[in-house]
């Protein structure tokens, strides 16, 4: 190679590590302000909102003197600012504080509960997904057919039935009535106590400790709440699955396909499903999300002991403490999942890691 050459390969190798180097600084100063933003907002929501958190430990016929002698130990004194920098020294060292509700640090507790609420998202993400991209692609490809129609009603019952409601039905037909699943709660109190927890998620436990009895009775507990949640997730995937797949079906490069003799099924599953996959990454990302975040409602159904429920106790309960703790780890997972499909958008798609 030439000096020249030389020269320039080592401008362009200069130039690519300037511009990564370029896209990782705004990529850390775009997380550092949105987890400082998310932090601010909690705090400042739990500080204005009507429950003094005070009163719900010392309780309100507590004397003034043990009122105003617990304020100050809690630096609930102080001006906001100066709380709000307080609190973010002890989240930046992992301290949420101390739940009111059970006794315990709110990191333990939702160690405790997060699992339960992730094994309930996963399988219903996996339902939602797993009949929702099919049924979408099915209703592109027979546009105005039986199955289209069907996943327009499908969508429309989803985004106007309460998810509570349709709960209590469920309920009502499949446990009380019919006796196909079990119950509210995660498992029955005859095996809570013989199970050894070791991650948490108690599909797994029982699996590996090989007690398939108690795994039988824990998927009992799981299917109903879990197919509720795949319900609503599927409603949405499958709408924009089958809106990305007819933006695609009507591309040329479909007729092109079709015009060299392809079959329909390499150019439906092949092609325009692969292209519809880019933008649908991010749909079922955030639909995940949706359903760690937006389960509890789910969760108070069903008496899950998860996270959405322990945040419902706890502000019931005045426990803010478990509440802002909650709402940033609810918080940190939306932002590292929109993260996560941003990356798998960027790898899936080749013409966006040139920009």
């Amino acid at each position: 190679m030439s000096a020249s050459g030389q020269t320039l390969a080592d401008h362009s190798r200069r130039n690519r590590f300037g511009r990564v180097l370029k896209s990782l600084s705004s990529f850390l100063v775009v997380i550092c302000l949105t987890y400082l933003g998310l932090l601010a907002v909690t705090f400042f929501i739990g500080r204005v909102i009507p429950i003094d958190p005070v009163l719900a430990i010392v309780g309100d016929r507590a004397p003034e003197h043990v009122i105003a002698k617990v304020r100050e130990e809690l630096g609930l004194n102080k001006p906001l600012y100066v709380q709000f920098y307080i609190y973010l020294g002890k989240v930046a060292e992992g301290d949420f504080g101390t739940s009111v509700l059970t006794s315990r640090p709110v990191l333990q507790d939702i160690q405790r509960t997060l699992p339960a609420t992730i094994e309930l998202a996963t399988l219903g993400i996996i339902i939602g997904a797993g009949l929702g991209v099919p049924l979408g692609v099915w209703a592109a490809v027979r546009r105005g057919g039986l199955v289209d129609q069907l996943v327009r009603v499908m969508g429309l019952i989803g985004y106007s039935v309460p998810i509570f409601w349709l709960g209590l039905m469920a309920l009502v037909l499949f446990y009380a009535k019919l006796d196909w699943v079990g119950g509210p709660g995660r498992i029955d109190v005859s095996y809570e106590y013989s199970i050894k927890l070791v991650s948490g998620f108690l599909l797994l436990d029982t699996a590996r400790a090989g007690e398939w009895e108690a795994f039988r009775n824990v998927l009992s507990h799981l299917i109903l709440p879990a197919s509720l949640l795949g319900y609503f997730s599927l409603a949405y995937i499958s709408r924009m699955t089958r809106s990305f797949m007819l933006n695609e079906l009507a591309q040329e490069y479909i007729v092109a396909a079709r015009a060299k003799g392809l079959s329909e099924t390499r150019i439906i599953w092949g092609h325009a499903l692969r292209n519809a996959m880019v933008p649908l990454v991010t749909v079922i990302a955030l639909s995940y999300a949706g359903l760690l975040e937006g389960s509890v409602l789910t969760e108070t159904v069903f008496a899950w002991p998860g996270l959405g429920l322990y945040i419902t106790n706890s502000l019931q309960n005045a426990d803010m403490n478990a509440v802002l703790g909650g709402t940033i780890v609810v918080g940190t997972i939306f932002v590292g999942l929109n993260l996560l499909s941003d990356l798998l958008y960027r790898l899936l798609d080749p013409r966006t890691q040139t920009r």
